[in-house]
């Protein structure tokens, strides 16, 4: 008799965003003449930059030549790829990163549900809460973590760090010392960001305990103070504990492109295995590589012409996020975030639940942003606003909700 993987079956609902998906397809359905306004999901909305356009072009021309052709990409992807990475990503920022240790792949949501495979069941994950739903539920679903319990909120047999107003959105060191080590920064959802001495902190603590920590830095472009990190191997020590994925949707738009990578570096071992290894043979294995034209268009980013046009997108979207924080705080709205990430994190009035939050902008406003409760129990009483909006619809929304 078939059976099926019931760890899918501890999964409460759907996942966050097909959940807002399906109440905002219904409250349109319902109310067709209703000019809804989406700050919810993090998708970018300006066109890709002229450099990558150019880029794309250029590829698929060559892919309609027998001379210039390109079918299945090396495993890791291109050379000329990974080598424009570590240099600009890396060894410019004073990293010890190789070309060889960047894995390409269609991008970090992939990454950071993939990268579990490669570690045994029974190491246990540590999560900041709140925390992006991927991280957890990917787990969950390899069975990795205990039942669902309703009553808190939160997964049995995960180790979760409260990341509340009190403590700054950041995560304390647990008391359970952790196998696994998931940190985002700056923080999605929060938009909180991490201090170098206080990031090189998880990295002694990893590197003391043995723990790896999986180190998502998706919205690094988005950082503009000087003492935030960009890579964790800013940090000394961070070779031997840290893995770090990113992304190519938020700094350059490829949302409907799909690009990304991951970091393993040859000097992370545990259990006396390499980590590089262990991710090369998954890789290899279970993907066939992002497509020669999308990493063309990613090796033209880190052109003096995409760096430009990119910084100015970047500071498009952190326009709105200035706008959303102050029209906000204006209103008299508790509001976080929005300084080095294009999110903002805000309390929710009249000691609202999340959801109720949701529905009352939805309904009175006509926006639409995301629950903070789907990020986690500590994430209950919150919401988050996100910056990638066009800024006409940016401003119009933020006086939808002043005038409430």
């Amino acid at each position: 008799m078939v059976t099926v993987n019931h760890n899918y079956l501890k999964l409460p609902g759907s996942y966050l965003f097909s959940t807002i998906g399906k109440k905002v397809k219904a409250y349109k359905e319902a109310n067709p003449q209703a000019n809804v306004i989406s700050l919810g999901i993090g998708d970018v909305t300006q066109p890709l930059a002229p450099a990558i356009i150019e880029a794309l072009h250029k590829s698929v021309d060559e892919m309609g030549d027998a001379a210039t052709f390109h079918g299945y990409a090396p495993d890791l992807g291109y050379e000329f790829l990974r080598s424009a990475i570590a240099k600009n990503d890396y060894k410019d920022r004073g990293c010890d990163i190789e070309a060889d240790e960047i894995f390409v792949s269609d991008g970090a949501k992939s990454d950071s549900g993939n990268i579990q495979e490669i570690f045994g069941l029974d190491n246990k994950i540590a999560v900041c809460d709140p925390v992006y739903p991927v991280y957890v539920d990917t787990n969950v679903m390899a069975g990795r973590t205990g039942e669902y319990n309703k009553e808190r909120g939160n997964f049995d047999n995960v180790i979760y760090m409260p990341c509340t107003a009190s403590n700054g959105f950041l995560p304390e060191f647990p008391e359970e010392v952790p196998d696994l080590i998931y940190l985002c920064f700056p923080n999605n959802p929060t938009g909180g960001a991490i201090t170098k001495p206080q990031l090189q902190e998880w990295v002694d603590y990893a590197n003391k305990n043995g723990s790896v920590i999986i180190y998502d830095a998706a919205y690094e472009a988005y950082i503009s103070e000087e003492d935030v990190p960009h890579s964790i191997y800013e940090c000394e020590g961070a070779r031997s504990c840290a893995i770090e994925l990113r992304s190519f949707s938020k700094n350059a738009g490829f949302t409907g492109v799909r690009l990304g990578f991951t970091v393993v570096p040859k000097d992370l071992v545990r259990d006396g295995v390499d980590l590089h290894s262990l991710w090369a043979r998954r890789h290899g294995t279970k993907f066939n590589g992002a497509p020669y034209i999308v990493q063309r268009a990613g090796e033209a980013v880190y052109s003096p012409e995409g760096k430009a046009q990119l910084k100015e997108q970047v500071g498009y979207y952190m326009s709105n996020a200035k706008a959303i924080y102050e029209g906000l705080a204006s209103a008299g709205y508790s509001v976080s975030g929005g300084v080095n990430a294009p999110y903002i994190w805000l309390k929710t009035p009249d000691k609202m639940t999340s959801w109720e939050f949701f529905d009352y902008l939805l309904e009175k406003a006509n926006i639409v942003g995301t629950p903070g409760s789907g990020f986690g129990a500590h994430g209950e009483g919150f919401f988050r606003l996100t910056a990638f909006g066009t800024q006409e619809n940016t401003l119009e929304a933020i006086e939808r909700i002043k005038n409430l």
